[in-house]
C-alpha cells in the first residue's frame, strides 16, 4: 500500500537498519508523493499516477486547516469528512494505478518480490 507522510518517514530508519544488516530492499512509490525519495539504501521503483503534486499538496494543506477551523461540531465533522474522502480518493486511485501498471507487477513477479 502506498504510505508517504509520518508513516514513511517512520520506515526510514527501519530500511536503514535493514540495509546495514545486508538486505536488499526495494521501495515502491507513486512518482507524486511527498516525502518518498531515492536513496542509496535502496533500489526505487515508481509508477504514475493521474495527479499531480498541486494537487496533493493542496488536498493535504487543506485538509490540515480544516481540522482547526472553528465552527460547530456538525460543521467541523462534515468539512473533515470531505477532506477525509478527497485524501482517500487519492490513495484508493494510487493504489489502483499501482496495481495496474503491468510493467511493474512484471518485475514484482519475476523478482519473487
Amino acid at each position: 500500500v502506498p504510505v508517504d507522510g509520518s508513516h514513511w518517514l517512520s520506515m526510514r530508519e527501519v530500511l536503514d537498519s535493514l540495509k546495514e544488516k545486508g538486505h536488499e530492499i526495494v521501495v515502491i512509490a507513486s512518482e507524486i508523493n511527498v516525502h518518498i525519495k531515492p536513496s542509496e539504501n535502496f533500489v526505487m521503483k515508481m509508477y504514475p499516477t493521474p495527479f499531480t503534486k498541486e494537487e496533493v499538496d493542496a488536498s493535504i494543506h487543506s485538509f490540515s486547516r480544516e481540522v482547526f477551523e472553528e465552527g460547530s461540531f456538525l460543521e467541523r465533522f462534515l468539512k473533515i469528512y470531505q477532506g477525509m474522502k478527497k485524501v482517500s480518493a487519492l490513495s484508493i486511485s494510487s493504489c489502483a494505478h499501482l496495481l495496474y501498471n503491468k510493467e511493474l507487477v512484471r518485475y514484482l513477479e519475476e523478482s519473487k518480490f
